[in-house]
């Protein structure tokens, strides 16, 4: 069935021309006007865009831009070029695309075309989001897919790399031919090569016959090799020859094999970090990332999170046959404002939780997980970003002033303690003790704080819990102060409480 484009007629000199154009191009068109019921015509004409022509700031055109956005419908706004930038920023994220009249009915044309082809390279790729990042990844696919030239995908865990792999491979010539995809952190350094260049019978103990790698089995399509950065050195010399020369040699094997396939690879972790530290071949990486795409986490693209949600809620309801409205606005709130160390996956993973175990037809604020609002605990180990990138000389300056500042703090704190007669709250770590912090001195009736002193073997349940007491203690029982200084939410630290039993 032809494209079908809705036009709204608040502005008639715009409007008329637009839609013969669009005609001329052998797209069907329908138009809306002020005195039409909006929603009604959205689900009679069920268009592929919708484009507003004037009056966006209006209440009636917002109630638009939100029908047409619960549709999954794109729109295209053309703003007056009275509109202020604030405006701008008002409209654009509740629209597809954003023009300034006075715009050239052809450019119009050009745009809308170009938006209608996004949305179905969308919904053929399952990458969703009409933020810029996204908009970007998308014309970056289009671009490359064309090619044979090697792929490297940046990004977090759950982000969708294997997404973007897998449409650059069905918008590529060697879409017919075979897609196989292999996790590299998931094998061992011997099993890995085993499986990415095959094996001769008999090449190690156990090999009863002789095996085809996945490089064999991708001849004429792509590989995708997930994680990497977790390949060994030996795997990796391997690899760059295949790189090199399209050629290989199975595991015990003397016969050269040559293959035509595309590699694609990713990582969630930073290769040139990996390189400066010597644990990622510099040659293997310049090979790898011809071409990059970067993929951005979920968080630095909230705008794009109602549009997922409301998919993954149409999708899994009707995988697990359950009849579902929607979600309420209070819960779409919390979920764009809440953390996402797990990205896509993470948010799809709990809108399937939600579904399944949701009471009512809708996802209300009270079905969301508290873990998801309160974001990650504070009081596990913190992972910092690698200073790798900034060359040794640099890492090895940071690590000294750290140390140089932290021997300054404790002899301050040394001289304090020669003053007064006080006990310490202390670290010690091996043979060497270190002054953390210092604590007032008992009452003559024995009362008064306790020391909390860290030694080799605690766990770090017993560290949490020996924190939990302090805070507790220092804010006699208050549990919502001493959640704030804890940095967690105090219905996290009511589990807490009671999972260490502390009364």
């Amino acid at each position: 069935m032809a494209t079908k484009i809705l036009i709204t007629l608040d502005d008639l000199e715009v409007a008329v021309p637009l839609n013969a154009a669009l005609e001329a191009e052998g797209l069907r068109t329908a138009t809306l006007s002020t005195l039409d019921n909006a929603g009604h015509v959205v689900r009679r004409e069920a268009p592929d865009l919708i484009i507003m022509t004037g009056a966006v700031y209006e209440p009636r055109t917002a109630h638009l831009a939100n029908l047409a956005r619960d549709a999954e419908v794109s729109t295209l706004a053309l703003l007056e070029p009275t509109d202020s930038a604030r405006e701008s920023r008002v409209v654009r994220p509740t629209v597809t695309e954003v023009m300034t009249k006075p715009v050239r009915v052809e450019d119009i044309v050009a745009t809308a075309l170009r938006v209608i082809d996004r949305r179905e390279l969308q919904e053929h790729t399952g990458i969703m989001g009409d933020s810029p990042a996204i908009q970007e990844v998308l014309v970056k696919i289009e671009q490359m897919a064309p090619v044979s030239s090697t792929v490297l995908i940046l990004g977090e865990s759950g982000s969708g790399k294997e997404l973007v792999a897998k449409a650059m491979h069905d918008l590529s010539p060697r879409r017919g031919k075979p897609f196989i995809a292999v996790n590299c952190s998931a094998l061992p350094e011997t099993l890995l090569e085993s499986e990415l260049f095959g094996h001769e019978k008999g090449a190690f103990t156990g090999a009863a016959e002789r095996r085809l790698g996945r490089f064999e089995l991708a001849h004429g399509g792509t590989i995708f090799l997930d994680e990497i950065g977790e390949i060994p050195p030996s795997v990796q010399v391997k690899l760059l020859r295949v790189l090199e020369n399209r050629t290989f040699y199975r595991l015990g094997g003397t016969e050269s094999i040559k293959v035509d396939v595309r590699v694609v690879a990713a990582t969630n972790k930073s290769l040139k970090d990996s390189v400066a530290l010597g644990e990622f071949r510099d040659d293997l990486y310049y090979r790898l990332s011809v071409l990059t795409i970067d993929l951005p986490p979920l968080r630095e693209r909230r705008g794009d999170i109602p549009l997922l949600v409301r998919r993954f809620i149409k999708e899994l309801a009707r995988e697990h046959d359950r009849h579902f409205r929607g979600i309420t606005p209070e819960a779409m709130q919390r979920l764009v404002a809440a953390d996402w160390p797990g990205n896509v996956r993470q948010l799809r993973n709990l809108v399937e939780s939600m579904v399944v175990l949701a009471p009512g037809s809708e996802i209300r604020a009270a079905d969301i997980p508290p873990d998801i609002l309160e974001g990650p605990n504070t009081l596990l180990p913190v992972r910092v970003q690698s200073l790798a990138s900034e060359g040794p000389t640099q890492e090895l300056e940071f690590i000294f002033r750290s140390i140089m500042e932290l021997r300054l703090q404790v002899r301050d704190l040394q001289r304090r303690l020669d003053e007064r007669p006080e006990r310490v709250q202390v670290i010690e770590l091996d043979d060497d003790t270190l002054v953390a912090d210092v604590l007032p001195e008992a009452e003559p009736d024995g009362g008064g704080a306790e020391e909390v002193v860290y030694r080799p073997g605690m766990t770090m349940a017993e560290i949490e819990k020996a924190a939990i007491v302090a805070a507790l203690r220092e804010f006699q029982g208050n549990r919502r102060r001493a959640a704030e200084e804890l940095g967690i939410g105090e219905r996290t630290l009511y589990r807490k409480i009671k999972a260490y039993q502390l009364g």
